[in-house]
């Protein structure tokens, strides 16, 4: 077993440190933002592989992380399995991701609208879910500790590198963007659905107590300031999409930045392992990431010298 430095306490950084520490490492996260910071808990949250390459690890990832939702939505945990539609503008075969749900089958679409499929998904509710986590890390004997660092860390211990958009500095990665989305949290309507619409993108995501309502898609944007015409627009466009949300009360607005690159980089350099760039999927590639970091971790202290 080995010490293991974890550098981001977002959801990818938090699930790799959970991993690590339930296969016996010693794990210390080293984080400028705690998870209640991160852009993590400003997602939807709805599983759904969103602006990740390539297409077949992602889907690997996604179905394994797919599996593990559906187990920790047996416990108290913020995650549910809650049906939902994706409505489309045109005819269209099935996602290349489809491998990765049980149950995912075209339904007729509602007015104006081409097509559509259904399956159920994990949503996960990210305030509660994150102190889920750092909850768990604590019981496995983790650490979590805030820190600004200029550079990932020199020693002998390994390193796992879940900087997300931090990784353009820690790891000089200039392939890194921000793709920025903003998001609406209203309150006053129940559903029990979620329903997305990828134009705009548009999407509708019930937590226990509020429902999220999205969203945008701005490439190359870096501000986390919430802009109030956005906002109105959003709200038209989710209310056409469910009309429930009329008459619903805004609480609060929020806004993330993706981490957004041409492909996942997940790889050992050295005893340093890298993994961000999950775009919009980080959620829903998480604990399929946190296991092939871990394989990658326990190569490295099993070979010699």
């Amino acid at each position: 077993m080995a010490r293991v430095v974890v550098v981001g306490a977002g959801v990818i950084g938090l699930s790799c440190a959970v991993r690590l520490a339930e296969a016996g490492h010693r794990v210390d996260v080293l984080a400028r933002e705690l998870p209640l910071e991160t852009t993590s808990v400003v997602a939807a949250a709805l599983w759904y592989p969103y602006k990740a390459l390539p297409a077949e690890r992602v889907t690997a990832w996604s179905a394994t992380s797919y599996d593990a939702f559906a187990e920790l939505a047996k416990e108290d945990t913020g995650v549910r399995m809650l049906p939902g539609t994706e409505v489309l503008h045109e005819r269209t075969a099935d996602p290349w991701w489809s491998g990765a749900v049980p149950d995912l089958e075209h339904v007729a679409p509602p007015p104006s609208y081409a097509d559509a499929w259904r399956f159920t998904a994990p949503v996960i509710d990210m305030p509660v879910y994150l102190r889920w986590l750092r909850g768990r890390l604590d019981e496995l004997g983790g650490t979590l500790t805030r820190m600004a660092l200029a550079a990932l860390p020199q020693s002998e211990d390994v390193v796992v590198n879940c900087s997300g958009l931090g990784s353009r500095r820690l790891a000089s990665d200039l392939d890194l963007h921000p793709v920025r989305g903003q998001v609406v949290l209203v309150e006053g309507v129940s559903l029990d659905r979620w329903w997305l619409d990828s134009a705009g993108p548009t999407y509708v995501v019930p937590r226990s107590d509020i429902v999220v309502a999205g969203g945008t898609d701005q490439d190359g944007d870096w501000s986390r300031t919430p802009s109030p015409e956005i906002a109105e627009e959003i709200l038209r466009r989710a209310s056409a999409l469910v009309p429930e949300l009329a008459r619903a009360r805004v609480v609060a607005h929020r806004v993330g930045l993706r981490p957004v690159r041409p492909a996942v980089r997940l790889e050992a350099e050295g005893r340093v392992i890298h993994c961000y760039g999950h775009g919009g999927a980080g959620v829903t590639v998480s604990w399929g990431c946190a296991d092939e970091v871990t394989a990658l971790v326990g190569g490295l202290v099993a070979a010699p010298g």
